[in-house]
């Protein structure tokens, strides 16, 4: 039986644009290593698609100017009508080339793509993809539903309070009065961003303003968390359907106020990437008790929210206080997390294979939903008197 072709759908519009190239690279090269057919699907930074198979070579996106060699490559549109339990992609030319994708690969990170949208399409399409699903995907997103829910499920979380840009342009005095009821210093977030853009520590209530100011420029949400100052990065990554697994748990070492950007996925090849090896320790340096509680706890979010295929939990640990608070969930982490995954005894080709399992059996089990309601609605709406304008 012939393997299906993958499409790798990476890129658009969103901060963290250059985060899923590298995912994206990462994922198509370690698909052909095992036999995998795969199309690249780029979208730009203007929403623009394309496909093509120089854009699964990350030497085009690292030699020169990529954006200026995209102009020889044909546009691409996905053919709606055409995509059912496929997704076809016809190139925008008069000659048309046509691709045909039997399952997904989101490689995106942030808004338009890990966020649910392009799941959405997904679903319409009615075809098997990796990761999580629609709902998930944009709960996971926004760190405010996120702590909400923590908290609705009795999940211990650090203390916070939300700033929408329409209250803090119009009573900015009282929403400064309601985050001064939490404990300085604070962190402060875009509610819908990942990759740490757009974190800043305030201390005083200056600081605060000028952070809530950035973080605006980038989200219309903002979340103000309390700082746990003698702090330990842990997280956690979980695999499955209905009945996930959990990787070791991996500690994340880094010298700022925070775990930068830059200590990401730039300083010695990135902790995120899996490269920074003096900033990462696996397994965390936890008691064997408070290793169980966060992967516990990692399981019973990752069901909380309905995910599936993958994700990583983010978690808060107090050394002082020996206290774990859940931070946040990601539901496409960079390189797939692949590292730590492969210190806890899966190797890549593994890891792939079973995603790919998780996408198909998820996508098996919708198809036993009813999906369709007979019924008479219709033939009787002629009869009632509807307040529309002909």
């Amino acid at each position: 039986m012939a393997k299906p072709t993958i499409g790798v759908f990476f890129g658009s519009r969103n901060p963290e644009h250059e985060i899923s190239i590298i995912t994206a690279q990462f994922i198509l090269h370690e698909l052909r290593k095992i036999g995998y057919i795969t199309v690249p699907v780029y979208i730009d930074k203007q929403g623009r698609w394309y496909a093509d198979e120089v854009l699964g070579k990350l030497k085009f996106f690292t030699e020169g100017r990529f954006e200026e060699k995209l102009q020889s490559i044909p546009q691409c549109v996905v053919d709606i009508d055409a995509s059912q339990e496929k997704i076809i992609l016809k190139t925008k030319k008069t000659f048309s080339k046509e691709m045909v994708i039997d399952i997904a690969f989101p490689a995106f990170h942030g808004q338009n793509g890990e966020d649910g949208t392009v799941q959405g399409l997904f679903e319409l399409a009615n075809v098997p993809y990796i990761g999580c699903g629609v709902t998930s995907s944009a709960m996971a997103m926004d760190k405010i539903i996120t702590k909400q829910l923590y908290q609705s499920a009795g999940i211990p979380t650090t203390p916070f309070a939300v700033v929408i840009s329409t209250d803090w342009n119009a009573h900015k005095e009282a929403v400064l009065e309601k985050i001064g009821k939490l404990q300085w210093p604070v962190f402060v977030k875009p509610a819908r961003l990942g990759s740490s853009i757009g974190i800043a520590k305030a201390r005083t209530p200056e600081e605060l303003v000028n952070a809530v100011e950035v973080a605006l420029h980038y989200d219309d949400r903002v979340i103000v968390e309390e700082s746990i100052e003698s702090l330990m990065d842990v997280t956690c990554a979980v695999m499955g359907n209905d009945a996930p697994e959990v990787s070791l748990v991996q500690e994340s070492v880094f010298t700022g106020e925070h775990f930068s950007y830059e200590s990401k996925y730039i300083d010695e090849g990135g902790a995120q990437l899996g490269n920074a090896q003096n900033n990462i320790v696996i397994p965390a340096r936890l008691s064997g008790e408070r290793t169980k509680e966060l992967q516990d706890y990692s399981k019973q979010i990752f069901k909380l929210f309905g995910c599936s295929g993958i994700a990583r939990v983010d978690f808060l640990y107090d050394t002082k206080n020996d206290k774990l608070y859940a931070n946040e969930i990601n539901t496409l982490p960079g390189t797939l997390y692949h590292h730590l995954w492969k210190a806890s005894g899966i190797d890549m080709a593994e890891l792939l294979k079973r995603l790919l399992s998780f996408a198909k059996e998820r996508h098996q089990n919708k198809k036993l939903l009813t999906t369709v309601f007979a019924s008479d609605v219709l033939r009787f709406a002629g009869s009632v008197k509807l307040q529309m304008k002909q």
